[in-house]
């Protein structure tokens, strides 16, 4: 039940992200639900793996690297998934961006 509001949380998220970030388009809500649950596997299992290999350098960033690492699933889950662009680094880096910040208020509203 977690994952189905984890991938309703996120698709929703990437279907308002697509209107605020010029450069991320998704075609088809099918599209949309797809992208949705990659992004959440790919946050599941990629994700910490990142963390861990860029520790130093998020440390010494303050944790801003970790932007980045955002920007590169976000950026892996248009790669991986047909139908789902994005246009970029900045595109990602700001589609994540206010991505995280929409899904973290979700999550707190919940």
């Amino acid at each position: 039940m977690r994952l189905v509001r984890n991938v309703l949380i996120t698709a929703f998220g990437f279907w308002v992200v697509q209107y605020l970030v010029p450069g991320i388009h998704i075609s088809t809500p099918g599209v949309l639900f797809l992208s949705a649950l990659v992004f959440s596997i790919i946050n599941a299992v990629i994700r910490p793996i990142l963390v861990l290999l860029t520790l130093p350098l998020t440390l010494l960033t303050f944790g801003l690297f970790l932007l980045v690492v955002n920007a590169m699933l976000f950026s892996l889950t248009a790669w991986l998934v047909p139908g789902f662009e994005v246009n970029g680094f900045w595109a990602a880096f700001f589609g994540a961006l206010f991505f995280s910040l929409l899904s973290s208020l979700i999550n707190w509203l919940l």
